[in-house]
């Protein structure tokens, strides 16, 4: 069995795009929309659970966040170059829409949910 290193990464969601994953089976990120150019990993926990606590839960219409927890495989990353967009905590990858059908073929298990927020 060949061994496949990879790097575990974040996403925060709302509950459509949660139903979405959801839908794939855990195991896909939807389609970005025209006006999402960008999917955005993120590398840590305390960052993702920043933006579902803090925007998800208190500014989408069902005032929900979750934090998502994934594997993808580390070969496939190598091509993008993490970003750093406040904080140092405050790391991600900017993978083009275009390839965000190839980043979910690299997809290594599950999509899990980790965290979730409800806001007021």
């Amino acid at each position: 069995m060949e061994f496949m290193e990879t790097v575990t990464l974040y996403r925060p969601t709302g509950t459509k795009e949660l139903a979405l994953i959801e839908k794939s089976g855990f195991t896909a990120f939807p389609p970005r929309l025209p006006e999402q150019p960008i999917f955005y990993p993120v590398l840590n926990e305390e960052y993702a659970t920043q933006i579902a606590r803090d925007w998800n839960a208190k500014y989408n219409e069902v005032k929900i966040g979750y934090v998502t927890r994934f594997e993808v495989q580390k070969e496939f990353l190598v091509k993008y170059e993490t970003q750093i967009v406040g904080g140092k905590i405050h790391e991600e990858y900017w993978i083009p829409a275009e390839d965000l059908e190839e980043f979910n073929k690299n997809i290594v298990g599950k999509i899990e949910v980790i965290a979730e927020f409800v806001g007021k």
